[in-house]
């Protein structure tokens, strides 16, 4: 898990989903009375509950508008962050409904130069996209395994920025998080001190079985290389794209820099697509009025293509 994102394994806490490490961010960050905490309208409610939360210590949730094509609006963001009262931005960084990717490096920068708090959910980006905790800084990052990761249901990882470990206590602490509590010799001892690395986060005990797979899978990946998939990704999407383009079927998920893996289109008569397609043996969703594809690394163009012939009789 380190290795994925270029981290250090003493910052990586294990985890069962996303929502558990945005849940610890939100109550082990030092935020208090006055502070500020920017949301995107439409994020997934794993980042947005447990900043609402935060109201009984004076917190307040600011939740920006999307743009026109309900992705988030990075101007309206920087603009906010310029705001001395906003400590933290929690932010996807692929969109889970559309797609979109924020430009994270840009978003670091910001942050970094004002002492601000950058938190990221990362399950819709990473085993497409290429991170670099060391070359774009963040302060806590987190994912499940289920998705992109292609990982067990209950295996996920949160990253927390070395710097930042020893001001943040965990509002509810495993046994297992503080130090000592290896040798069972000599718990009489019960020291009230935490691990001095992310396993301090930890709740035990873990579905470790869960983590024999997302350890396979995640070394498939990096021998793939995540950059080589989302080369691949882009070729496959390319089909979609192109046929959208030219029968003026709405895209309702970004091209170009903010595009990922996932491809959205808004077809007329969409129930209709959506059926043909899945009567056709193609896995997708019908969400927030548009059929969403997500192909990974095992999909093929010829299968993409097909997509492409059961969509344009009925469009």
């Amino acid at each position: 898990m380190a290795k994925l994102i270029n981290a250090d394994t003493g910052e990586v806490a294990l985890t069962t989903n996303t929502t558990f490490g945005l849940a610890i961010a939100a109550r082990a960050l030092p935020l208090g009375q006055g502070d500020i905490v920017l949301v995107s309208d439409r994020e997934f409610p794993a980042n947005m509950y447990p900043w609402r939360r935060l109201g009984d210590r004076g917190v307040e949730l600011e939740v920006l508008p999307t743009t026109p094509e309900g992705w988030p609006d990075e101007v309206r963001m920087h603009a906010r962050l310029a705001d001395p009262r906003v400590r933290c931005l929690a932010v996807s960084l692929t969109q889970f409904a559309n797609g979109y990717t924020v430009d994270l490096a840009a978003l670091s920068q910001a942050t970094r130069a004002r002492g601000q708090f950058l938190v990221v959910d990362a399950i819709q980006a990473l085993g497409q996209i290429p991170v670099d905790v060391k070359q774009v800084p963040v302060d806590i990052l987190s994912s499940g395994g289920q998705k992109w990761l292609l990982s067990p249901w209950g295996s996920g990882f949160m990253y927390v920025r070395r710097d930042l470990i020893p001001v943040m206590e965990p509002a509810v602490a495993s046994w297992m998080a503080f130090e000592g509590t290896d040798d069972f010799s000599r718990l009489t001892d019960y020291k009230d001190v935490f691990r001095p690395d992310a396993r301090r986060f930890e709740l035990i005990t873990l579905p470790y079985q869960e983590f024999v797979g997302m350890r396979q899978s995640i070394e498939l990946l990096l021998e793939l290389g995540v950059a080589g998939i989302q080369q691949h990704l882009t070729r496959l999407q390319a089909p979609l794209v192109e046929w959208a383009q030219r029968k003026g079927v709405a895209l309702t998920s970004p091209v170009g820099a903010r595009a990922s893996g996932i491809t959205c289109l808004a077809p007329p008569r969409i129930e209709e697509c959506f059926k043909a397609l899945r009567k056709a043996g193609v896995s997708l969703s019908h969400r927030e009025g548009a059929l969403r594809f997500a192909p990974h690394c095992y999909n093929t163009l010829g299968e993409v293509e097909r997509i492409v012939a059961v969509l344009d009789p009925l469009v």
